[in-house]
C-alpha cells in the first residue's frame, strides 16, 4: 500500500470525534469507567461518544490510515481516539487474513506487523473496553491464523503478557483467548486462568470468570473439571461469572461447595 492510499490523518479523525462530543455523555462515561483518583481508570479523558459513533468513524477511515497516524491516535489523551486507533488495527487484521485473492506471504508479514505494533502500544489499551474490543480480534486472531507453511504463531506471548505487572497487559492475555475458545481450543485459557486465579484486582476476577464461562459454553465437562481442581482458590466473583450459564441447581452446588471449602480453611487456620 502506497502513501497515496492513506487519505485520512489522525488530525482528520480527531476533528470528527471532537465534533461529536457530548458533555452530558462525557460525565456519564467518566463515572462508568472509574476515572476518579485511585480508580483503575484514573486520569482517562472522554469526549462523550458511544461505541457505535466511534465505529462509524472507523468504517469511513478503515484501511486509509497509516500506522504513523494510528500511533498518534493511540497516543491521544482522549479515550475515544485510542479506541478508534485500536479498532482501525482490528480492521487491518481483518484485511490481512488469508484469502485466495491475497498473497499469502504478504498477508503473513502484514499480520506480524500489526501484532508487533499492537504489542508495542499496549499502554493505549488502558481500560477494560479498549482491551476487550481489540485483543481477541488482533492478538487472538493472529495466534489462530497459520503462516504460509502451515504453522501458527507461538502462544508463549500470552504467558509473557499474563506475567506482566501491568493490569491491562494481563487482561489482554486472558481476553485474547476468547477467539481461541470459539475455535474449540481451551488449553491456553485454562493455563492462564490458573495463573491468574489469585490476582488481586476485580477486573481480572471478572475477566478470568468470563473466559471460563466461554469455555463452559463450548464444553461443560472441561469447565467442571477445572472447577473441581481449582474452585477452592477462585475468587467468588470469578466463580460466579464462570458458572453463570449452568443450571440453577448446579450453580447452587458450586457456590455451596465454595462456602464449605472456605469455612473449612478458616477453621484449619484458626
Amino acid at each position: 500500500m502506497s502513501k497515496s492510499d492513506f487519505s485520512f490523518t489522525a488530525c482528520d479523525i480527531l476533528e470528527t470525534l471532537e465534533s461529536l462530543s457530548d458533555e452530558r455523555q462525557r460525565r456519564v462515561l467518566m463515572r462508568f469507567f472509574k476515572t476518579g483518583v485511585g480508580d483503575y481508570g484514573e486520569g482517562d479523558e472522554f469526549l462523550g461518544l458511544r461505541v457505535p459513533q466511534v465505529r462509524l468513524v472507523v468504517r469511513e477511515a478503515r484501511l486509509k490510515v497509516s500506522f504513523e497516524e494510528i500511533e498518534k491516535l493511540l497516543d491521544s489523551a482522549w479515550h475515544e481516539a485510542r479506541l478508534c486507533g485500536l479498532l482501525l488495527l482490528v480492521e487491518e487484521m481483518k484485511a490481512a487474513l488469508p484469502s485466495p485473492k491475497r498473497d499469502a506471504e504478504e498477508t503473513a508479514r502484514r499480520r506480524e506487523k500489526i501484532v508487533r505494533f499492537y504489542l508495542a502500544h499496549t499502554r493505549a489499551a488502558n481500560n477494560w473496553d479498549l482491551v476487550d474490543l481489540s485483543a481477541p480480534k488482533i492478538l487472538g486472531q493472529w495466534l489462530l491464523t497459520p503462516a504460509p507453511g502451515g504453522l501458527r504463531p507461538e502462544r508463549s506471548v500470552l504467558d509473557k503478557l499474563a506475567g506482566s505487572e501491568n493490569l491491562w497487559e494481563q487482561r489482554i492475555a486472558i481476553v485474547s483467548t476468547w477467539k481461541i475458545i470459539r475455535e474449540g481450543e481451551f488449553n491456553d485459557t485454562l493455563r492462564l486462568a490458573e495463573t491468574l486465579l489469585e490476582h488481586p484486582h476485580d477486573l481480572m476476577h471478572k475477566a478470568v470468570g468470563w473466559m471460563l464461562r466461554e469455555v463452559g459454553k463450548k464444553s461443560l465437562p472441561v469447565l467442571r473439571e477445572f472447577l473441581e481442581k481449582h474452585s477452592a482458590r477462585m475468587n467468588r466473583t470469578s466463580l460466579r461469572y464462570a458458572i453463570e450459564r449452568m443450571s440453577e441447581a448446579e450453580r447452587k452446588h458450586w457456590l455451596e461447595k465454595d462456602k464449605r471449602t472456605k469455612r473449612n480453611t478458616q477453621k484449619a487456620e484458626a
